[in-house]
């Protein structure tokens, strides 16, 4: 008896509510409210982790992963409270008046500051990424991909919150930040990205070069996040360039987790365990020719292989951070996409080119026919949601471009000026 696994529904009543501290994290207008919106986001997966699987190794990573977590969460509340301090308000409306009105003050720029740094955990970007290889290959393959997107959305959500309080510019003069925090975001991005994807080359295990991998495409968004929203809605607007590239990472990370979380050896005692080195992969599209393809597209598509997905997802983010000028965080944008190449044609190589070992026992197929259904599902977007790449990111340009009303309550373009002449941004 092991009172820790004697129930399933604590696990699915967690998911919920991490879901629901997600959509709360959407329509958070104060830093108390977003504060616990992203709490509750955070809160329940420490547990999932814990109870993903029987192996210590699961109680261990959920250790690490809520020590650091609090020490993350620690970070960004005394930096909303350098905030409050700095412009007498938790409002987020009224903090960006109050900005707009006397510029960034010492306190505020601390606790913005402050803030990034703390939120750059939700992200698991440089410095606060420590925990995530180990969180992940600790736990179930369907819980770490759960982890590489619900805290990562959140976390970005709560980052664009934060810039727009500070004061970006919409319209035809472009967009701005206070220098600080534009470059200790450009180091943390820039850092994201190299340091993902060198440790990921590295990496035997699959889950935790799916971490690695994570890690960078936390950096990549975050140039779009340092882009902002530009003059509109369109290819430049950085926002709609994240929001896009969660939908399309989301989608696709999910398949290759799937993959993971289908195949299983009998250990000794017989007792399943999940694969998890590159070697495991070998002639999969031989052996279970639908999770081997599952793989392989998941894979291109995670490196931004045209014509998947993944390609079409990551096009916004040259553009939105050439329109914004950063052009050396484009070319290290580049350059890691490069190196992504090799990890990610690794797995391509292993399921698609080698033939399976014949001394080794053959894998079996978990008996949960969601979990391929999921992987399809996956494939089947990485491939058809092409053809609505259009529309998505037009979706993503009207949620990244704040609607501004004129004094009867009119909502107007970006670009369109009342007879009066004033605007109030809602958000």
């Amino acid at each position: 008896f092991d009172p820790l696994r004697s129930n399933r529904a604590e696990f699915y009543a967690f998911f919920l509510f991490s879901l629901t501290g997600l959509m709360l994290c959407a329509s958070a207008s104060d830093l108390v409210w977003l504060f616990l919106a992203l709490e509750l986001t955070s809160l329940p997966s420490y547990i999932m982790v814990a109870i993903s699987t029987s192996r210590a190794r699961s109680q261990e990573a959920s250790v690490k992963y809520f020590f650091l977590g609090a020490m993350g969460a620690a970070i960004f509340l005394m930096g909303f409270v350098f905030i409050y301090g700095g412009t007498g308000s938790t409002n987020l409306n009224v903090i960006a008046e109050s900005i707009a009105r006397s510029g960034v003050n010492s306190i505020t720029m601390l606790g913005l500051l402050l803030s990034f740094i703390g939120l750059g955990f939700k992200i698991a970007a440089v410095p606060m990424h420590f925990y995530t290889a180990d969180v992940y290959e600790g736990a179930a393959p369907q819980v770490s991909a759960f982890l590489a997107f619900v805290p990562k959305t959140a976390g970005f959500i709560a980052m664009a919150l934060l810039a727009a309080a500070v004061g970006w510019t919409h319209g035809p003069e472009g967009q701005s930040l206070p220098p600080e925090i534009r470059m200790t975001l450009w180091v943390m991005a820039a850092l994201t990205m190299t340091v993902g994807n060198v440790l990921a080359i590295w990496q035997t295990s699959i889950k935790r070069m799916l971490a690695y991998s994570s890690i960078a495409h936390s950096g990549y968004m975050l140039v779009g996040l340092i882009a902002g929203p530009g003059a509109g809605p369109g290819a430049e607007n950085g926002l709609s360039a994240v929001m896009f590239y969660l939908l399309a990472y989301g989608v696709t990370n999910a398949g290759a987790f799937a993959v993971l979380a289908c195949l299983e050896r009998r250990q000794a005692d017989g007792e399943p365990i999940e694969i998890d080195r590159f070697a495991d992969l070998k002639g999969l599209c031989k052996t279970h020719p639908v999770l081997g393809w599952v793989m392989v597209l998941c894979a291109l598509s995670l490196l931004g292989f045209p014509p998947l997905l993944g390609f079409f997802a990551k096009v916004p983010l040259f553009t939105s951070g050439i329109a914004a000028g950063e052009i050396p965080l484009v070319i290290v944008l580049g350059v890691n996409s490069a190196i992504a190449a090799f990890y990610y044609l690794r797995l391509v190589q292993a399921s698609f080119l080698e033939a399976p070992d014949r001394d080794v026992a053959p894998m079996d197929v978990a008996p949960f026919a969601s979990r391929q259904a999921a992987g399809v599902l996956s494939a089947t977007g990485v491939v058809l949601l092409v053809a609505a790449s259009g529309w998505l990111f037009a979706q993503s340009g009207r949620a990244g471009t704040p609607d501004r009303r004129d004094d009867r309550g009119v909502i107007r373009t970006p670009t369109e000026k009342p007879a009066d002449g004033r605007f109030e941004a809602t958000p």
